[in-house]
């Protein structure tokens, strides 16, 4: 029996693992199936879209020519009105005259597209450009951005859990290493003497007899023998139901008679697992000096690997790109010319996005007790003073 009582509580450990991490890996799952239908989704409108040269262009081109036809053998003399000229041309020139549009809408280039959007990163590099594209980048961002918060507000549950269980016991090992430090050997024996006799002292309360029982029924005692013996079989009746009789669980017997039973309480496990979504992160109490630190150790590490796909990044151009990233303000000023190799850094940018959301939500708590002690305190000081009147 016990070798066959192993596998099966294997089984059942297996399946509970497999209940408590599918929700979290549901959605992680859905944004990414999400990611990829955008993709194949922009990259067939826009990509296969056709350029029309319109007249600007030829107007451009006309400008273009007349400014280069207009310039003199010195090159010196003329070389700030070239400048001006040339630089305020291209200001009214349009990228789609000089660009193809599968050479922008690749499925890598889509993707990291979605996820800009999505992430309300917005660079504005990548834009679409139809109006069928807009129309369906509003359509796409309309669902995909409560997806993410969905992600983000999930993921910072289990990263709150991790760090505050973190800190906790950095907390415990440092009180410790305190108590140690501090501790005598004589105060220390002591401790442990008045300890071991508060245990010793600890009486355990067990359950009463049936006789202590009748005892402490001062009424039973003033009835008749009749009444007295009926109301003594009650009592050991009841006392036999409630000391005697095993517990017996329904349900249990209805699921190894029923499986369907089973599947229904796994699915319900399933539902509290998905209304617990957020509760740990209301409940996160870490200094916001720790969050700040994890912040800035997690953008660096990051600023160090960026350069070597990057060329054009340094160390300070990447941890500024990342920041602005991460906080979701995208100006888009620092472009990547290897957009496909920043794919494969999103997770990143996920458990970034999410540790910079559990540092703005601290933020906001201690922004709004801030806020409460500043409100009391002046509510305090605008109080009138209480007159005592003699009597």
């Amino acid at each position: 029996m016990a070798s066959t009582s192993q596998p099966l509580r294997g089984k059942r450990a297996c399946k509970k693992i497999f209940w408590a991490v599918f929700p979290h890996a549901c959605f992680i799952l859905s944004l990414v199936i999400y990611a990829f239908l955008g993709a194949l989704m922009f990259s067939h409108i826009e990509g296969n879209r056709k350029v029309n040269l319109s007249e600007e262009y030829r107007k451009f081109l006309q400008s273009l020519w007349y400014i280069s036809r207009n310039l003199s053998d010195n090159m010196t003399e003329n070389e700030e009105i070239f400048k001006d000229k040339i630089h305020t041309l291209l200001n009214t020139a349009e990228r789609d005259w000089f660009v193809n549009p599968k050479d922008i809408w690749t499925f890598f280039g889509s993707l990291f597209f979605c996820c800009t959007v999505f992430t309300t990163v917005g660079y504005g590099n990548t834009y679409p450009v139809t109006r069928t594209g807009k129309y369906l980048c509003m359509l796409y961002a309309l669902f995909g951005i409560p997806l993410m918060f969905l992600v983000l507000t999930d993921m910072g549950d289990i990263l709150a859990t991790v760090l505050s269980k973190s800190y906790n016991e950095f907390k415990k090992l440092q009180s410790k290493i305190l108590a140690s430090k501090f501790c005598s050997g004589s105060t220390c024996n002591k401790g442990n003497e008045l300890k071991s006799r508060a245990q010793s002292k600890v009486v355990i309360n067990e359950p009463l007899t049936i006789m202590e029982l009748l005892k402490s029924q001062a009424g039973v005692k003033r009835k008749g023998i009749k009444y007295r013996n009926a109301e003594i079989f009650e009592m050991l009746i009841a006392r036999e139901n409630e000391h005697t009789k095993p517990a017996r669980n329904k349900s249990v017997e209805r699921w190894s008679s029923c499986p369907e039973l089973a599947r229904g309480k796994t699915m319900c496990k399933v539902i509290e697992n998905f209304d617990k979504i957020g509760k740990q992160l209301e409940k996160f109490d870490v200094p916001i000096v720790l969050m700040v630190l994890v912040i800035f150790v997690y953008i660096s590490c990051a600023a160090a690997i960026l350069p070597n796909w990057e060329t054009r990044l340094d160390f300070q151009e990447a941890f500024y790109f990342c920041f602005i990233t991460l906080t979701t303000i995208g100006f888009g000023d620092t472009q990547l010319e290897h957009p496909k190799f920043f794919l494969f850094f999103s997770l990143y940018i996920i458990i970034g996005m999410e540790i910079v959301f559990i540092a703005f939500k601290l933020g906001q708590d201690r922004l709004i007790g801030l806020y409460k002690k500043v409100i009391s305190f002046c509510g305090e000081k605008k109080m009138p003073s209480k007159k005592v009147y003699p009597k």
